[in-house]
């Protein structure tokens, strides 16, 4: 059971559900309720109303694209009218049920997000084509007091298709974070994945304290392999307390891939973040 209160929690829905565990909805929302956890994200539309049923919040929720959700991204204008659209529905529903953010990705970094060979966009101009989705959305997601939150993912892992990325273009959370500052607006914030950024670029702590301003949503796992946050290489106490320290006002979402019972999982990595 959370005892501190100082993080607040959220558990990820896809985690427990698309994973050999299949966990619904309920059996989701009734853990959080039990850990003292404050939030159930990322789970689909028709389950909101469960999620509220429950008294929890909902932290974040996808972007409406289709899977995989990260492939087609605001680096390639092509993909601009089709993120526009299914984005500003979900800022919609957000609106409506209270939901503060809502996930932005680069995508891949070649031109046909399916095809290697079609050529890749230069880092650049993905750069200012991301920037300039993301001012688009968070022209329409201000207003409806939605966050819109580029998520950072790693490409060195292909061992399983949900622990690494290879050929998503925003894998190097500075990048990342210069397109944040970029887009100025108070609606357009980084989604810092503990996970992803300590593969890619390391030194998680320094980081954290140098985008302090730009940081929306966190999301933890354990290093190497996505797992549960005991017997890894990142000490999530010292980060939990690293996120006190800076003021940090958001949801840390537990979304890790359960290796062994999710409940044990899950007790133990609320307790390692309760800080």
């Amino acid at each position: 059971m959370v005892k501190n209160g100082r993080i607040r929690q959220s558990l990820a829905f896809w985690c427990l559900n698309a994973t050999e565990w299949q966990w619904d909805i309920h059996r989701v929302c009734r853990t959080a309720k039990e850990l003292g956890c404050r939030s159930v994200e990322l789970s689909p539309f028709e389950a909101w109303p469960v999620v509220r049923e429950y008294g929890l919040e909902n932290a974040i929720a996808l972007n409406g694209m289709p899977d995989p959700v990260f492939a087609r991204g605001l680096n390639n204008r092509s993909h601009h009218e089709e993120i526009f659209a299914r984005t500003r529905e979900v800022i919609d529903q957000c609106a409506d049920f209270g939901v503060p953010n809502v996930i932005a990705f680069t995508g891949f970094k070649w031109r046909d997000a399916s095809d290697r060979e079609s050529g890749e966009i230069p880092a650049a101009e993905g750069a200012a084509n991301t920037t300039k989705g993301l001012k688009e959305l968070a022209a329409y997601a201000a207003p409806k007091g939605v966050t819109v939150c580029l998520e950072h993912l790693n490409t060195r892992d292909d061992s399983h298709p949900m622990k690494g990325h290879p050929g998503y273009q925003g894998d190097d959370i500075d990048y990342c974070a210069e397109i944040v500052r970029r887009a100025e607006s108070a609606n357009v914030k980084l989604l810092f994945d503990i996970y992803h950024v300590a593969i890619m670029n390391g030194d998680v702590i320094r980081r954290l304290r140098k985008y302090r301003d730009l940081i929306g949503h966190i999301h933890t796992a354990g290093v190497p392999g996505r797992g549960e946050l005991g017997a890894q290489e990142i000490y999530y106490p010292a980060v939990m307390q690293t996120l006190v320290e800076i003021g940090y006002q958001g949801y840390v979402g537990q979304e890790f891939i359960p290796t062994r019972d999710p409940a044990e999982g899950l007790a133990e990595a609320v307790a390692l973040c309760d800080v």
